[in-house]
C-alpha cells in the first residue's frame, strides 16, 4: 500500500470534515452519497478517455475523484463505528 495514497485520502477526509463537520447518516443516505461520488469518477474517466483519445491520457481528475470515493468510504465506516447500527435504522 502506498503511503502517498493513504496520506492523500487522510487529507481528503480532513477537508471533508472541515467543510461538512462530523457526518452521521443512515446507511442508505451514505450509499447515496458514495454513489454520487462514484458517478463523478465515471464522468471523469469518460471525459479523460474521449478528450485524450489519440493522445497521452491524462487521468488527473479521475484520480482526484477516486481519492474522494475512498475518503467517503472511510467516512461511512467512521460514522458506523460512532453510531450503533440499530440507532441508524428506524
Amino acid at each position: 500500500m502506498s503511503n502517498k495514497v493513504v496520506k492523500e485520502i487522510i487529507e481528503e477526509r480532513e477537508k471533508q470534515d472541515a467543510k461538512w463537520g462530523e457526518q452521521n447518516h443512515s446507511p442508505i443516505e451514505w450509499v447515496s452519497i458514495l454513489t454520487e461520488e462514484v458517478g463523478e469518477v465515471a464522468k471523469a474517466a469518460l471525459e479523460s478517455h474521449f478528450k485524450h483519445k489519440n493522445k497521452d491520457h491524462s487521468y488527473t481528475e479521475y484520480r482526484k475523484e477516486l481519492v474522494q470515493v475512498a475518503a467517503v468510504a472511510i467516512a461511512m465506516l467512521e460514522s458506523l463505528d460512532r453510531n450503533e447500527l440499530g440507532m441508524l435504522i428506524k
